[in-house]
């Protein structure tokens, strides 16, 4: 018995206080490098810039919604584990003492006065009772409630692991967006930064031409409006690529965390290009609708365990140990005592609480159903709907390259026109804005197809 209470205490896990202050370092375990890579698989053949998978390595040892992800996990598995348990007999080691007093007048009262016990001793009044040994009981699951609810249990592990997947894809997909966003951005700011020297350049120019008396004081206005207007669009950009910086801290976990050096030139980055062919199995693969189909099974089984509800209970329950009057004769081996009993409990008057939650089960099993529909129309419909954007942008994004690149050339034709006095000073401002719109526009065409594959990658489910 001694050896047992020890077995037991040795095998007690330690509870460490957790604190902002004192959190382990293991507090968090981040997904194994092997987990990651096979997860992120598609995203790392196809999106390739170094500046992307650095973000997206940092942002997975730190981003708090995939700990709490992996947390829920871990929960998942325990109750599984509680499930898995729940079919095996329960043993318990135990030790306790008592004192009965029975009134004269009653038939144990009555019966035991006067009885001899022990060595002439007879029946005390005031009768101690001390025991120590084992118990044990073990509920027979003929109907299969406990396996119905192992079998809910191993589904919602398996459905919250597909969570854990989804909410990386997510979180991927985020990163990527945010980060073309911010390529973009500056990107568009390194070309108003090259229109506002240019602006500067033909201010200048348009100064020393009206002391010329080559031009008018209305030229000047001009040109320098147009400077103020491209230097408030500079300082507009400033404030996204800050707003964009904070949102991937956020998704990082670092309130520090700097893309300083770490952002390639948009146009400089190559287009990712998924497949316009999509075997269907990846539909299925994808998480949510994974997530959504161990739903429906774990719902299944829910239904299961609310049937078993209304057949009896079986139960055996037993104790092996010693007892007697005074303590110093449990060693004795008359002081050994067993107890075995088997019990069936039916239910009889509260059957309409049990009939309510089969009910209940079986309306949560139809609303699993039609969500594992419903995931698989929007995975359908996503996919399709980003294949057809794909061509589209492409040639757009081709025709207003060549509208981005005459435009250009324009400049200069019109600055010189403008020098020699053959063009107005309205030419010339008319010119660099539609050059200057043409290529930022060309820009967020870019932007716009990475966020398309991203899309499609999304509605892909990661791979």
């Amino acid at each position: 018995l001694l050896l047992a209470v020890c077995w037991n205490g040795c095998h007690i896990p330690e509870m460490t206080q957790i604190s902002p202050k004192t959190l382990p370092s293991d507090a968090f375990p981040r997904i194994s490098d092997r987990v990651v890579s096979e997860e992120t698989a598609l995203w790392r053949t196809n999106f390739t810039d170094p500046g992307l998978q650095r973000l997206v390595d940092d942002a997975i040892a730190g981003n708090a919604d995939l700990r709490i992800a992996r947390q829920r996990v871990e929960a998942a598995r325990s109750q599984l584990a509680a499930a898995r348990g729940a079919l095996l007999p329960s043993a318990g080691v135990g030790a306790g003492a008592g004192l009965s007093r029975y009134g004269l007048y009653t038939m144990e009262g009555a019966g035991n006065s006067g009885v001899p016990i022990y060595n002439g001793e007879t029946i005390p009044r005031n009768l101690p009772n001390f025991e120590a040994g084992f118990q044990a009981s073990w509920e027979i699951d003929l109907w299969g409630k406990l396996r119905g609810r192992k079998d809910a249990a191993s589904a919602r592990l398996l459905a919250g692991e597909a969570g854990r997947q989804l909410v990386l894809t997510s979180l991927v997909t985020d990163l990527g967006g945010l980060y073309y966003d911010l390529a973009a951005s500056k990107s568009s700011m390194a070309i108003v930064n090259e229109s506002i020297q240019l602006q500067s350049d033909a201010l200048q120019a348009a100064r020393i031409l009206k002391d010329a008396a080559s031009a008018t004081t209305l030229a000047i206005e001009q040109f320098e409006a147009r400077l103020y207007s491209l230097q408030a669009t500079r300082l507009e950009l400033q404030q996204h690529i800050v707003d964009i910086e904070s949102a991937l801290r956020i998704l990082v976990g670092d309130s520090q965390y700097s893309m300083d050096g770490g952002i390639t030139n948009l146009t400089s980055i190559t287009t990712p290009t998924l497949g316009k062919s999509i075997p269907s199995d990846w539909l299925v693969r994808r998480p949510d609708i994974r997530a959504a189909e161990l739903e429906l099974a774990a719902a299944n089984a829910d239904v299961r365990v609310a049937r078993a509800a209304f057949f009896p209970t079986v139960n055996i329950t037993g104790t092996l140990g010693l007892e007697a009057f005074r303590a110093d004769l449990l060693p004795y081996g008359q002081s050994a005592a067993y107890t075995v009993a088997g019990g069936i409990v039916a239910p009889l008057v509260n059957r309409s609480a049990i009939r309510a939650q089969f009910q209940q089960a079986g309306t949560a099993e139809l609303e699993a159903l039609a969500r594992y529909f419903q995931s698989i129309v929007n995975a359908w419909v996503e996919v399709q709907g980003q294949q057809a954007k794909l061509d589209g942008l492409e040639n757009l994004r081709q025709v207003k390259g060549r509208e981005a690149e005459l435009l250009q050339k324009s400049v200069g034709t019109a600055s010189e026109l403008f020098a020699n006095r053959r063009a107005s000073y309205l030419e010339v401002l008319t010119t660099r804005q539609a050059a200057l719109d043409a290529r930022l526009s060309l820009v967020d065409i870019a932007r716009r197809q990475f966020r398309l594959q991203i899309a499609l990658y999304r509605a892909l489910g990661g791979g």
